[in-house]
Parts: structure tokens; C-alpha cells; sequence
């Protein structure tokens, strides 16, 4: 109860154990230090009142956890962590109270509800500093997480600053910052050991659904600390409108995509899933409210306060719309870990689809969803899992859903499915019509046995190209890249021919309607089709390969397509037909490459060019060791492209020049000469500094992948690249361009001086005389 009484009853006690090695010597220093935990959190006979007793030993019991000596830090930490737990059990007001709070004080300060008048302070003032930040993390972390007890109060006194937590560790993702790792370690504790709705609701908090937690006062930033942390400073009011509302996105943005990655560590728990699932009901009711909200809008007279309720329901439906986009494409399909999972995403799904019908210009999402969502039901009753009673009965949550989903639904093939569906569901899978087992076939990737007598159009009747290539998928997962095959048929009212399932020896009539479907004006369905014919030129189909100018045609017209899936998949098809006739495709994708673009306007033209670099460079990775037979083509084609009117297509060229290099072993023969000296022009003489950084790149690639051969390879050339670099160091204004210099100049003078000073190597000699 005296002054640093409490390190001294500690270090008394604890003094000459630690020292040991094994188990039994570490089980030993355990139980002692939590046995001191237990003395010190007992109130001896000779104090007043427990409170008092608690005044003065728990800010030493807080100082126990910044201990600096390495011997004894761990001890003292055991016992500040066991101590704490054991008082916040006995009495839990006064540990919160006086252990509690003030570990938490530096977050709870500038927390939304902060009791401290932030508005009165001047800007530029600093709440927390770097030092102190960094310490109340590092407790936190301590006590929380490595103490791991789950009580509620405790669980209730760190959801108090979760939300400060959660935007530092916004601020860490986007800075070089310690602090990052911490943060994610105290979040993902916190959504572990509470239960599920108050995870749910904490997640919520943290995307702005809901107030479940306090964030950051308004006027309260982060900064970037000298050591690696961060402090905590007052700022002034944007004056600005536009800049204001600019920062209010971006920050909304920033914390969604955070609020995903934290998600992504949660997935093995089904806690990423069920948020994914909240998510997708609070859209469903966001669908119900939208149209009333907009009629309350439209009202003239309508009364402030109205008005701001819509505008706050507004603000609440793009926030669930921007969280479930995120969610979609960057959580994988994992997502969901059990029957009542997929069962309840199914039923979400079927709600919003019999609430509005899909129309509009989100009609093919809201299909294609639809179709995911009946293709995952169909699996499982197909065979994908090993259904027990018990799932049927989770199953049948499905059958009104079905039945009104096939009374009311427009597209005629999708109330089919539904009626079958809630067939076999009822009949727990002794009787599964044909529209099952094909929508089955769909999602799992097997090839139909009544594909053909499916009718176009018809929900997981038709086949997605390419679906018979890809390996069957057993478990609950909703399989993110084949969705785009499924709305191939799943589009309401397509009109034209269903593209075939791919099979080991297509007929001419199945390739050709794969080439039909190659222009399809959906997306989709356009690359499904892309992916169905790199894969039969993969196994070497003699259909295909016969056809080989026909298909390398339909890729280059489909590289140049907008969306990112169809020309990646097309540029994938060259590079495969690339690979099997290199000696008939290079010189005609060289030849396009080669084309120089008509002035600086026509960026179309030098993004095609960019693509069939990336082309190229897939192309020599295939072919390995073969691509020195190409190798003067290849090096002349980016050598013309570093001479381009386009700033980005030098770059890329010089980019792909390097890459090229390095495949070659940087065995460039005879025309280094005019290598060095386009690259020597460009890093002096280039307007753009991204270019000349580029050409530096490859010196730097050139120097360190030869290494010590770089005296014999570039023995002509050497003295030009040295010069070159030392300008480079002197006069060029681009930082990056000058790193990549002086980290050139230090790979050359160490291999001149493993030339120069080889090293001495003693040998011992026996010779053995005649």
C-alpha cells in the first residue's frame, strides 16, 4: 500500500525463479505469479474500505505492465494481467473504475462521446501522444487478448473504444505504422469472444449502419508518429463543402474495404458469412422501403424532419450497397461453413427476388444472383453434401419461399425450377426432376447427361460453357467464378443459341456455337465462352487447332473488349494458341505490336499494344528455354515500343524489356549495343520520369541478374552504363529514378570489386612423387 510497495512484493517474491529451463520450471514461475495476483487483488484486514485499498494499489498494478527489463518484464506482465482479471471478477465496479478506465483513458479521450471539450481546443493540439498511444495499445493487448477472459465486463469496457481501435487500424493500413498488427489482434479477439448478434451488431458499427459504436470524435485525426505509431491531434472544420463531403467518402470507402479485410481473417468462424447474410436482408428490406421513401420525397410540404429521414435512409442504403459489392468481390467463396448458412443466404436471396422482380438496368445481377442461389440448392440435394434429416428440416425454411417464388416470378423456366425445387425438398431428394440435376451439374461444373434436351434459357438447364472443364466443387461454397458462366443461361428472354458444353471431342456445330457465343453481347457469357476454347486448344482438340486462325481472330477482337474478364481471358487464349504454333502466330502478334499509334490522342490503340505485350511476355514464359529462337523479334518489338509517341507505352515496353532479359539468362548476343544505347537515351533524355525510371530499371536488372559476368557480357558497354548512372545520380529530379541508380551503382561496384580483389583462397597441395 506504500509506494512502489507493489513491485517490491513482487520482485521479493518472485526474485530467482525464471531462470529455469523445461516445463516443470516454467509450470513453477505460473503458479507463482498467480499466486501473487491473488495476494495483491486481496484487501488485507488493516485497510479501511476495499476502494481505498484499491486507490492506491491499482495504478501500481497498471505500472507492473511497462516494465522495460527484458529477465522479469514477462513475470511482472503475468502478474499486472492475472491481477486485473482476478479483481475485475471480485469487484467488477471498482477494477472498472480504477484499472479499467484509466488503462483505457488515452482512447476514451477522444472517443465520440468524450466527456473533454474538444471544440474548445484550438487546432493543432495534440490529445495523445505518440508514446502514449503506443503504450495504451500494447496494454490493452496484454490484458485482452493474452489475458483471454471473455467476461462481460471486460468485453463491455473494450467495446467502449472499439471504435477508436478500429479507425487506428484504418490508419495503420494505409501507413507504414507497428500499431497494425495490434489493432487486428484486439478486433479479431473481440468479434471472437462475444456472442454472435453482438459481433454482427460491432461490425455494423464499424461500416456506420448502426451506433453501436463510438468512433473517432469528428474532430479528432490521426498523424503519423516519428517512432512508427501514431498521435492523436485536433483539427480545424473543413470549410470547404466539396472538400468536407470528398473526405466524408473517401473515409466511408476506406473503412468498408478495411471492415472487409478484417472480415476476411473471420471466415474459418461463419462470421463472415452471417454478416454477408445480414447484409443481404438488410438489402432486401433497403428494396421494400426504397419505393415508399421515394414517394415520401417526391411529396411537396414534406417536413424538415422528414426530409432528413430520408436523407439518412438514403445515406443507409448506398452504404449496405457499397458493403455487399465489397463483400462480393473480395471475400472468397468459402464464405459459407454450413447448411444453415447457404440456407439462410438461399432464403435472402428468394425474399428480395419475390419482393421486386428483377428489372431494370440491375435486372442480370439480380438474375444471375437468383441462379447462384437455386444452383446451391440444387447441388446439395444433387449429392454435393451428405444431407441428414436434421438439414432437411433446415431446408424446408425453403418451401413457401418456392412455392410463391413459382406462383409470382415472371420468367416462366425460373418458376420451373422453383416448382421442382420445392419437389424435391419435400420428397427429401427421392424425387428430383431434370431441371435439378442440370442446375446441380451448373454450379458443381459436371457435364449434364440431359444437357441437350435442356431448353435454352433455362435456370442451370443449360450448361455454361466451360462447364464441363473445370473439376467438381464438394462443399457449401458459392462458387464466385463460375456465377458468370450460370447467367450465360440464366438471363431472363436471351434469344440465340446456348453455347454447348465443352466435352473431350466437341462436334463442329458445339465449336461453332462456342464461337457464336464468343460475341455475346453480355459479358459473361463472352468470356465463359473465351475460357471454353483456351481450354480446348489446352488439350489440344483437333477441331480446334484445325480452326487456329479462325480462334486467334476471335481473340484479338475480344482483347480489345472493355471489361477486364473478357480481355484477360482473351489474352490467356493467345498466349495458349501462341504456345502450340509460335513459329505462325509470333510474327503476327509482332506485327500488331509494331504498329506505331497515330498521335497521342488515340489511347485505345496503345492500351491494345499494352495487352499484346502482356501477350508476348506470356508467351515467352511458355516457352522457356525455346524463346531464344525469337529472341532478336522479340527485343526489337520493345525496343520500337521504348520509341513510342505514348508516354504509358514506354514504359510497358521497357517493363516487358527487362522481363525479357531476364528470360534470356541476359544472353542478348550482338544486339546489347543497341540496348544500352536506347536505354542510355531514354533515361537521359525522356520527358516522363516514369520512363526514364523504367530504363534505369532494366540497367539494374541487366547488372544484377549477370553479376559477375557482367565484365564479359557488357565488357563494350560497361563504361557507357557507368557514366550513365553516375548522371542519372547528379541530374535527374525523379527520386525513384535516382534510388534505382545508386542501387545500380552499388551492384556494379561490388561485382568490380570481386573482379578487381578476388578472394584469397588457401589450398593445401599433395603430390605424389615418381
Amino acid at each position: 500500500m506504500r509506494p512502489n510497495g507493489v513491485q517490491a512484493v513482487v520482485r521479493g517474491i518472485m526474485e530467482g525463479t525464471g531462470g529455469g529451463a523445461g516445463a516443470e520450471a516454467a509450470a513453477v514461475d505460473w503458479r507463482k505469479c498467480d499466486t501473487v495476483a491473488k495476494i495483491l487483488a486481496s484487501c488485507p484486514q488493516q485497510c479501511l474500505s476495499v476502494e481505498d485499498y484499491y486507490q492506491l494499489v491499482c495504478p501500481q498494478v497498471l505500472d507492473l505492465l511497462h516494465i522495460q527489463d527484458k529477465l522479469t518484464a514477462r513475470q511482472f506482465q503475468r502478474v499486472a494481467t492475472t491481477t486485473l482479471l482476478t479483481m475485475a471478477k471480485e469487484h467488477p465496479q471498482l477494477a472498472e473504475k480504477h484499472l479499467l478506465q484509466p488503462l483505457l483513458a488515452p482512447l476514451l479521450r477522444c472517443s465520440e462521446t468524450a466527456e473533454l471539450a474538444v471544440e474548445d481546443l484550438s487546432a493543432g493540439t495534440v490529445l495523445v501522444t505518440e508514446a502514449e498511444l503506443g503504450s495504451c495499445v500494447e496494454d490493452v493487448l496484454k490484458v485482452y487478448v493474452v489475458g483471454n477472459d471473455s467476461s462481460s465486463l471486460l468485453l463491455g469496457s473494450l467495446q467502449s473504444v472499439l471504435g477508436v481501435v478500429f479507425s487506428l487500424y484504418s490508419f495503420a493500413k494505409q501507413n507504414v505504422s507497428y500499431l497494425r498488427s495490434l489493432c487486428q489482434e484486439i478486433l479479431l479477439w473481440f468479434l471472437e469472444k462475444s456472442e454472435r448478434e453482438v459481433s454482427l451488431a460491432v461490425l455494423e458499427g464499424f461500416a456506420g449502419l448502426n451506433s453501436s459504436v463510438c468512433g473517432l470524435h469528428p474532430r479528432c485525426r490521426f498523424h503519423v508518429g516519428s517512432e512508427g505509431g501514431a498521435t492523436i491531434a485536433v483539427e480545424e472544420t473543413i470549410s470547404d463543402e466539396d472538400e468536407a463531403l470528398y473526405q466524408k467518402v473517401s473515409s466511408e470507402q476506406c473503412r468498408v474495404e478495411n471492415l472487409v479485410e478484417l472480415l476476411s481473417h473471420c471466415q474459418k468462424s461463419g462470421l463472415a458469412g452471417d454478416f454477408f447474410i445480414r447484409c443481404l436482408k438488410a438489402l432486401t428490406r433497403v428494396a421494400a422501403e426504397d419505393e415508399e421513401a421515394s414517394n415520401l420525397a417526391a411529396e411537396p410540404g414534406g417536413s424538415l424532419l422528414e426530409l432528413e429521414q430520408y436523407h439518412a435512409a438514403q445515406r443507409r442504403k448506398l452504404l449496405v450497397l457499397q458493403l455487399v459489392a465489397t463483400l462480393c468481390e473480395s471475400v472468397s467463396d468459402t464464405i459459407f461453413t454450413d447448411i444453415v448458412q447457404v440456407e439462410e443466404f438461399v432464403a435472402a436471396t428468394l425474399q428480395r427476388a419475390c419482393l421486386s422482380p428483377a428489372q431494370g438496368p440491375g435486372a442480370a445481377a439480380e438474375t444471375q444472383t437468383l441462379a447462384m442461389a437455386m444452383g446451391l440448392v440444387a447441388a446439395m440435394l444433387g449429392g454435393a453434401v451428405q444431407l441428414q434429416s436434421s438439414d432437411f428440416a433446415v431446408l424446408k425454411r425453403l418451401v413457401p419461399l418456392l412455392e410463391e417464388l413459382s406462383r409470382t416470378y415472371p420468367e416462366p423456366l425460373t418458376q420451373e425450377l422453383a416448382a421442382d425445387l420445392r419437389i424435391a425438398i419435400c420428397t427429401h431428394g427421392a424425387f428430383s426432376p431434370e431441371t435439378v440435376g442440370a442446375a446441380a451439374d451448373s454450379v458443381l461444373g459436371k457435364k449434364p447427361g440431359m444437357g441437350a434436351q435442356s431448353p435454352a434459357g433455362t435456370p442451370g438447364g443449360a450448361p455454361s460453357p466451360g462447364g464441363g472443364r473445370a473439376p467438381p466443387r464438394h462443399g457449401l461454397s458459392a462458387p464466385r467464378e463460375r456465377s458468370e458462366e450460370q447467367s450465360v443461361s440464366h438471363e431472363p428472354g436471351t434469344v440465340g443459341p446456348s453455347p454447348s458444353p465443352c466435352a473431350d471431342s466437341p462436334a463442329p456445330a458445339g465449336l461453332q456455337e462456342l464461337l457464336v457465343s464468343a460475341y455475346d453481347p453480355q459479358p459473361p457469357s463472352r468470356a465463359a465462352a473465351l475460357r471454353c476454347l483456351a481450354s480446348l486448344i489446352t488439350q489440344k482438340d483437333p477441331e480446334a487447332l484445325r480452326l487456329q486462325e479462325k480462334l486467334l481472330q476471335v481473340f484479338l477482337e475480344n482483347m480489345q473488349h472493355e471489361d477486364a474478364f473478357v480481355y484477360l481471358s482473351a489474352i490467356q487464349g493467345i498466349a495458349l494458341l501462341s504456345s502450340e504454333y509460335p513459329e505462325q502466330i509470333l510474327p503476327v502478334l509482332l506485327a500488331r505490336y509494331g504498329c506505331p499509334v497515330r498521335g497521342t490522342e488515340d489511347t485505345v490503340a496503345a492500351v491494345t499494344r499494352m495487352k499484346l505485350g502482356e501477350v508476348l511476355m506470356r508467351v515467352t514464359r511458355v516457352l522457356g528455354d525455346m524463346v531464344f529462337k525469337h529472341r532478336e523479334p522479340l527485343i526489337q518489338a520493345f525496343l520500337r515500343g521504348a520509341r513510342d509517341p505514348d508516354s504509358t507505352l514506354r514504359a510497358s515496353s521497357l517493363s516487358n524489356l527487362g522481363e525479357l532479359c531476364q528470360r534470356l539468362g541476359f544472353q542478348l548476343g550482338s544486339i546489347v549495343q543497341e540496348v544500352t544505347s536506347c536505354l542510355t537515351a531514354i533515361a537521359k533524355t525522356d520527358p516522363e520520369a516514369e520512363v526514364r525510371r523504367a530504363a534505369v530499371h532494366v540497367v539494374v536488372l541487366l547488372l544484377r541478374g549477370l553479376s559477375e559476368k557482367a565484365t564479359e557480357v557488357l565488357q563494350d558497354v560497361l563504361r557507357d552504363l557507368y557514366r550513365l548512372l553516375k548522371h542519372v545520380v547528379v541530374a535527374e529530379p525523379d527520386g525513384a529514378t535516382v534510388l534505382h541508380a545508386q542501387l545500380a551503382l552499388e551492384e556494379l561496384d561490388t561485382v568490380m570489386r570481386r573482379v578487381l580483389f578476388p578472394p584469397q583462397t588457401l589450398e593445401k597441395k599433395i603430390v605424389v612423387l615418381p
